[in-house]
């Protein structure tokens, strides 16, 4: 039976990856970094510790990780004062959900960036926990992230279910032992064989319903 319910946020709630890898392909470029085509999908789903080694060892930034993180981070903030990038149906599909269990969120992003999305898309309210990859020993496709999350909620991860787009958070969320629902981002699907491992695939997080998640 399922007892709380946990969202990712970037790709699920926020069309936000593409401005993940425009951020920091940005930076790479102003900053003699070496991009190349399989950097965003490496990145993905990891914690800002990981992503941030990641950009000063294998993309060549000379600043140190923490420093990168701060950059990136600040010109994600910018981006979302602008515009938040609210996917068509996600406000209305948290408060479905919320209306039924209590809501946990399970991010790769910052802390700030987490609190800010929430806050101006006004949904804030309705997330009882959430939790930053930042936060935890491992980012995804490690369980950390979603682990904690159920711990905060107070609820065993078997009865939890988690709302899901990419790979690594599909693995992160099955790994936990939740029930996964995948919302496949159609920039950055998965894999065939990475779907087959979700309970449910929707095209829409406008068809994410309460029977959805019960099963």
């Amino acid at each position: 039976m399922i007892e709380a319910v946990v969202f990712d946020l970037d790709g699920v709630l926020l069309d936000s990856e593409q401005l993940w890898d425009e951020v920091r392909e940005g930076l790479a470029g102003e900053r003699g970094g070496r991009w190349h085509d399989g950097a965003q999908a490496d990145m993905m789903g990891m914690s800002s510790r990981e992503w941030s080694v990641y950009m000063h060892e294998r993309i060549g930034l000379a600043e140190p990780p923490e420093e990168i993180s701060a950059e990136v981070v600040r010109r994600m903030l910018e981006r979302y004062k602008r515009e938040l990038p609210l996917i068509p149906g996600a406000v209305e599909a948290v408060e479905r959900i919320a209306a039924r269990w209590p809501l946990g969120l399970a991010s790769s992003s910052n802390r700030e960036l987490i609190d800010a999305a929430l806050d101006a898309a006004g949904l804030a309210r309705c997330f009882r926990v959430t939790v930053s990859s930042e936060e935890v020993d491992r980012g995804k496709p490690a369980p950390d992230v979603y682990l904690e999350a159920a711990r905060r909620l107070e609820v065993a991860p078997g009865h939890c279910a988690a709302i899901e787009d990419s790979q690594n958070g599909i693995r992160s969320a099955k790994a936990a032992g939740m029930r996964v629902i995948a919302i496949p981002n159609p920039r950055f699907p998965p894999p065939t064989e990475v779907l087959a491992e979700a309970d449910v695939v929707l095209d829409a997080i406008g068809k994410l319903s309460p029977e959805v998640v019960a099963g």
